[in-house]
C-alpha cells in the first residue's frame, strides 16, 4: 500500500502562488510514477501534471507555463508550484501514484491511477 499526504493548499490572490506537496510511504519512492490531478465544485476531476519514475513531465495545456512538477527522492515527495494563479484553478487538489511500467500513455487518465491523497483545497480570489 502506499499512503500519499498533501499539503500547501490554502487561499491566495489571483496572480500568486503556491506550492502543494505529497508525501509518499509505503513503497520505494522511485518506482512511483505520480500525477497531480484536481477538481473544482461540480465538475469532473481533471489531470493536472505527472512526473513518472523516469522523471517525464506532463502538463494540461491550461497549466503550461505557470505549474511546475518535480519530485525530490531524498524527500519521497512531489510537489507542484503553482505561479500566476487565475480563479479557474480553484480546486481540490489531489496527489495520485501508480507503479505501472506503461505510463507515456495513461498518465492523464483518473483511472490508472491507484493510491490517492486526501486532497487539498486551493482557492483564488479576485
Amino acid at each position: 500500500q502506499v499512503q500519499l499526504v498533501e499539503s500547501g493548499g490554502g487561499l491566495v490572490q489571483a496572480g500568486g502562488s503556491l506550492r502543494l506537496s505529497c508525501a509518499a510511504s509505503g513503497r520505494t519512492f522511485s518506482s512511483l510514477n505520480m500525477g497531480w490531478f484536481r477538481q473544482a465544485p461540480g465538475k469532473e476531476r481533471e489531470f493536472v501534471a505527472a512526473i513518472s519514475r523516469g522523471s517525464m513531465i506532463y502538463y494540461t495545456d491550461s497549466v503550461k507555463g505557470r505549474f511546475t512538477i518535480s519530485r525530490d527522492s531524498a524527500k519521497n515527495t512531489v510537489y507542484l508550484q503553482m505561479n500566476s494563479l487565475k480563479r479557474e484553478d480553484t480546486a481540490v487538489y489531489y496527489c495520485a501514484a501508480n507503479s505501472r511500467a506503461s505510463y507515456s500513455a495513461t498518465y492523464y487518465l483518473f483511472d490508472e491511477y491507484d493510491y490517492w491523497g486526501q486532497g487539498t483545497q486551493v482557492t483564488v480570489s479576485s
